[in-house]
């Protein structure tokens, strides 16, 4: 109680509450709204004048001039209609997620407000606050190992068995699911305060966009597809599919709304020193991690095409990172023909 009550500010004496600025806006809106009405009112006396007077040069220019002033009304009331929305739609969802935050849950606690996150990350001044680079690590780092225990649950619920769902050689991870964690919390970062429908139009762009040009990259640099949705309706190439697009949609909500803000509250409890050293550490880790299985993804591949190691390098690849460990690993590889 003692956080929510940061946020309960008052207003310093002298100065406009923001109510009382809404509500003046409300009133100047009804104004704006009155002045229309009345213009296209006396519009109909110059309509008329119009008629009579059509041949008159000074006129037809008076009347383009009205025309010039009417469309550029129109084209600032529009962004101030379009702004308004925004500034509503984000209050709303504001008040909504501080609600939220407050519920009691039986099995798994509330999501603190991203509100509230980005209220105590500007206060404690902490190492990774905002959209900063150590940020952005951590959140990699997480997404990577939580993807992989998320999918492989739902492999074990749906096909009744345990598989690797693992990107990397060494540990449950898969950069995958860190640099979709990334994507979508860059684009969806702004929206963090405002509705569930933006969110869910940018989770379904990033995801897609993600899945596709990953699957590319893969086939053109190694030469094979951790995933084909060729029997899926509405593929793309196999790459991308509308249900998955779907999925990345709901995911996108769930991520900036529910998993991102619960994220954040876990990384503020790291110290600044201590976590700056740590994200170094698992940073070269995670370097060396991709790199290898990289190169070890490159010789199973040359093994399927019964090419043999070059060097003493290819031969301790080949001995460290045999066919059955790699079938292991990556259970779901399938190789292009």
């Amino acid at each position: 109680m003692e956080e929510n009550k940061t946020l309960e500010r008052e207003p310093e004496a002298g100065k406009i509450s923001a109510a009382d600025s809404i509500s003046a806006l409300e009133r100047e809106s009804d104004q704006i709204l009155a002045s229309v009405e009345k213009t296209a009112e006396e519009l109909e006396i110059y309509y008329a004048q119009m008629v009579t007077g059509s041949g008159d040069g000074a006129k037809g220019a008076e009347t383009e001039a009205m025309a010039t002033a009417l469309k550029n009304a129109s084209k600032s009331l529009g962004k101030a209609c379009l702004r308004v929305s925004e500034i509503r739609d984000e209050l709303d969802a504001r008040w909504h997620d501080l609600q939220n935050s407050k519920k009691k849950r039986k099995l798994l606690p509330a999501p603190p407000a991203n509100a509230m996150i980005d209220l105590t990350e500007g206060e404690t001044r902490h190492f990774a606050r905002g959209l900063n680079l150590y940020k952005l690590l951590w959140i990699c780092f997480i997404g990577s190992f939580a993807g992989v225990v998320v999918e492989t649950l739902w492999c074990l619920v749906t096909n009744g068995y345990l598989e690797s769902r693992a990107g990397l050689v060494y540990g449950p991870f898969n950069l995958l699911y860190g640099a979709g964690a990334v994507a979508l919390t860059l684009c969806l970062y702004k929206f963090r305060n405002r509705g569930g429908w933006l969110s869910f139009l940018g989770g379904m762009v990033v995801g897609s966009v993600l899945e596709y040009v990953c699957s590319w990259g893969q086939e053109l640099i190694l030469g094979s597809r951790s995933w084909d949705y060729s029997h899926m309706p509405f593929n793309i190439n196999g790459r991308i599919c509308l249900l998955y697009s779907a999925f990345w949609g709901i995911l996108g909500v769930l991520w900036i709304k529910d998993l991102y803000p619960r994220m954040a509250k876990w990384i503020l409890k790291i110290p600044n020193k201590a976590g700056k050293i740590i994200t170094w550490l698992l940073t070269v880790f995670f370097i060396i991690n991709a790199f290898m299985s990289m190169v070890s993804l490159c010789r199973w591949t040359q093994r399927q095409n019964n090419v043999a190691p070059s060097n003493g390098f290819w031969e301790w690849i080949d001995e460290r990172f045999p066919d059955e460990r790699m079938e292991r690993i990556y259970a779901n590889m399938v190789f292009a023909e």
